[in-house]
C-alpha cells in the first residue's frame, strides 16, 4: 500500500497517522499537488491529495473513502461499535473536518487569490464557520478524551485538523479560543 501526498497536508495526515495506529505497513510517497504536479498526475490524473494505492494497484482518493477502505484491512475498528457512540463519532469528525475545510479555504484564499481580488466579506464568513465548527467541538469533548487506551478517529482527525488550523489560520484561530483542544498544540 502507498499513500500519495504532503504530510502538511491535513488529509494526507489523517490517513497517515490512522495508518500508523493500526499498525498497517505503507509506504508514504511525499509528493507535492503544486510543486511536482505532472508527478503526482502520473500516479493519480485528478492530482488529489492524499491518493492511496491499494496492493492491487487501484488507486483511492479522498481520506474519508481511503479510510473506508482501510477499515476493512484493519486488525481493529477505529469507530465506535455502537450506533449511539458512533454517531456522536460521526458527528466530532464532521465538525473538526469542517473547521479544517475552513482552514483550507482561507489559506487558499490568502496564498492563491491575487490580493486585489481578496474578497473580505466570504473570508469573515468562512471563519464564522471555522470558529463555529472548533466551537461545537470544544463542547462535546473532555480532557480525558484524548488520553483514552486506543486512539479512535474522532481523536486522530480533531488533532490533525486543530494543529492544521492552529499552523495555517493562527490569526484567524485564537489559541483560547478552545481550551481543551488548544490542549493539542
Amino acid at each position: 500500500m502507498q499513500l500519495i501526498g504532503m504530510l502538511d497536508s491535513p488529509y494526507v495526515r489523517r490517513v497517515a497517522v490512522s495508518l500508523r495506529v493500526l499498525g498497517l505497513d505503507f509506504t508514504l510517497d511525499q509528493v507535492s499537488v503544486f510543486r511536482h504536479f505532472d508527478r503526482f498526475a502520473a500516479i493519480n490524473p485528478v492530482v488529489k491529495a492524499p491518493s492511496f494505492v491499494t496492493d492491487d494497484g487501484v488507486v483511492l482518493m479522498d481520506s474519508g473513502l481511503i479510510l473506508e477502505h482501510i477499515a476493512r484491512l484493519a486488525p481493529r475498528s477505529l469507530m465506535p461499535a455502537d450506533r449511539a457512540s458512533h454517531e456522536v463519532a460521526l458527528r466530532q469528525i464532521g465538525l473538526a473536518l469542517a473547521g479544517c475545510e475552513k482552514s483550507v479555504s482561507i489559506l487558499y484564499e490568502r496564498t492563491q487569490r491575487p490580493a486585489e481580488k481578496l474578497h473580505q466579506p466570504w473570508v469573515d464568513r468562512v471563519r464564522g464557520q471555522l470558529l463555529t465548527a472548533y466551537g461545537l467541538l470544544e463542547k462535546e469533548v473532555s480532557p480525558d478524551w484524548f488520553t483514552g487506551e486506543e486512539l479512535m478517529q474522532p481523536q486522530i482527525t480533531t488533532a490533525v485538523a486543530w494543529r492544521f488550523s492552529q499552523h495555517a489560520v493562527s490569526d484567524v484561530l485564537p489559541a483560547g479560543h478552545a481550551t481543551l483542544l488548544s490542549l493539542l498544540s
